[in-house]
């Protein structure tokens, strides 16, 4: 499915041929995220992937766009907790001009001071949209209750008072510590040959020498009662998420945390669309998610209803969490979850951006990637009783976070104690 060639400098090269395709996808992964930065610096990793896009000592940003776009391709960046990366997916033919555009603009930006204050003002705009999403704030709210004081409860993005005051040489001093060979991995998929593509990344990297990788501030679990994060806004309805702690990515357990995320709320036919949308209409959008980083993750749930439907709401999800951790899942509606995810991970990988991003995850995260037999083999051995365990050990009222948006009347008048209490 994939070739990895690791060049001396310590540059990870990982490709996917497929020849029945027409597109490549071309990612560049840095090791470097929200969890690296500190109170002070705190969304310099994003304005840094912001200033990547505004010029290299060879195109101004106008040219960056045009040369991709001008050959039907696109491209884009994003920053997460623990890596950056930057992609285009262009037509096959344009392969070369694709990765000479990306690795451009990794190695060679200018960050001048004029877009940066031009930039900053556009981040803290991205900042303010954000908060008038409220299903999408509560998740800062949820991050910030359930790792206070550390990297994970930042904001990706910062806040305005950060923002502001970082300097050129604070974006400066990321790149050159986090930019470096040995902590990127340059990763492709498509109509491609490994061969020729490596190559190519070769005559890009090499002149680069290794330097040594900084490590993150990792995350001691400290949370033994339940917490409860209010942000008060007149909205049209209450955005609740729900928050237990879990493990991280590489736990023995993974799959099957995948499996009962799924069963929970991870479909349209999972217990909680079923139990909350379904048979008592109390909301639109119900859905459970899990985060997975190094050393730990968490278990979230997330639901926007009517101000009057808060409490009933609550005490439904509650309800299914004591529900699933005290009763065996039937072989039935486990068989259907296990079929949901060797599914959806298959169809995945069948188009060039997706199959990218999980490989170029993969390597980054987990430093390798596991082949599919195994992870099939792995979801297969799941059984009932190991799901209820998990259940057992995470669903604790003692280790709950709420995190709400919604007017301070209805906010404050939820008896949270009474709508936990029993799970």
């Amino acid at each position: 499915m994939f070739e990895e060639i690791t060049l001396p400098n310590g540059l990870r090269v990982i490709t996917s041929e497929m020849p029945f395709m027409e597109s490549v996808t071309i990612g560049i992964w840095i090791g470097m995220g929200g969890r690296y930065e500190d109170k002070k610096n705190n969304g310099v990793s994003h304005f840094l992937e912001h200033m990547l896009f505004k010029g290299t000592t060879t195109r101004d940003a106008k040219k960056l766009k045009e040369d991709i776009e001008g050959v039907g391709g696109h491209f884009n960046g994003f920053t997460s907790e623990e890596v950056t990366c930057y992609l285009v997916r262009v037509p096959n033919r344009y392969t070369a001009l694709g990765l000479d555009v990306l690795s451009d603009m990794v190695l060679n930006p200018t960050i001048e001071d004029t877009e940066l204050e031009k930039e900053r003002q556009v981040i803290c705009e991205e900042i303010k949209m954000y908060k008038d999403q409220p299903s999408n704030y509560v998740q800062e709210v949820l991050a910030s209750a359930m790792w206070p004081d550390h990297p994970l409860g930042f904001p990706l993005a910062g806040d305005e008072g950060t923002v502001s005051n970082l300097l050129r040489s604070d974006l400066v001093d990321v790149k050159e510590r986090f930019y470096q060979p040995a902590n990127i991995a340059v990763v492709a998929a498509g109509k491609l040959k490994t061969r020729t593509f490596t190559e190519l990344v070769k005559k890009a990297f090499l002149p680069f020498t290794k330097r040594p990788i900084y490590p993150f501030k990792k995350f001691v679990r400290a949370q033994t009662s339940k917490c409860v994060s209010m942000y008060f806004k007149d909205t049209e309805q209450t955005n609740l998420s729900i928050g237990f702690h879990s493990f991280g990515r590489r736990d023995e357990e993974r799959y099957a945390l995948n499996l009962l995320n799924i069963i929970i709320g991870g479909n349209m036919s999972s217990r909680l669309f079923e139990e909350l949308r379904e048979k008592r209409g109390l909301c639109y959008d119900v859905s459970s998610s899990v985060k997975k980083y190094e050393e730990t993750g968490a278990f979230l749930i997330h639901a926007g209803v009517d101000h009057s439907k808060v409490e009933e709401t609550v005490a439904a999800i509650v309800g299914q969490l004591k529900i699933i951790k005290n009763k065996l899942i039937s072989d039935e509606e486990l068989n259907r979850a296990k079929e949901f995810y060797k599914g959806q991970l298959l169809l995945m990988l069948e188009e060039t951006s997706s199959r990218m991003l999980w490989l170029g995850d993969k390597i980054m995260t987990e430093k390798t990637v596991p082949a599919l037999d195994e992870i099939i083999t792995r979801i297969d051995r799941v059984t009932s009783r190991r799901l209820l365990g998990i259940a057992d050990s995470i669903f604790k009222p003692g280790i709950m976070t709420i995190a709400a948006i919604g007017p301070e009347k209805v906010l404050k008048s939820l008896p949270v104690d009474d709508l936990t209490g029993g799970l």
